[in-house]
C-alpha cells in the first residue's frame, strides 16, 4: 500500500522534516538580518 500524499505531493513526514529546517533556516535568516539592521543603525543613524 503506497503511502498517502498531501496537495503538496509530501507524505507527512516529509513535511515534517521539510518545516523543521525550514524554521531553523528561517530563524537564522531573521537573526542575521536583525545583527545586520543593528549594525546599520550604530554605524550611520537616521536621528
Amino acid at each position: 500500500m503506497a503511502e498517502l500524499k498531501n496537495i503538496s505531493g509530501l507524505t507527512d513526514q516529509q513535511a515534517q522534516e521539510f518545516h523543521a529546517q525550514f524554521k531553523v533556516t528561517y530563524t537564522a535568516f531573521v537573526g542575521l538580518a536583525a545583527v545586520v539592521h543593528l549594525f546599520v543603525l550604530a554605524t550611520n543613524p537616521w536621528f
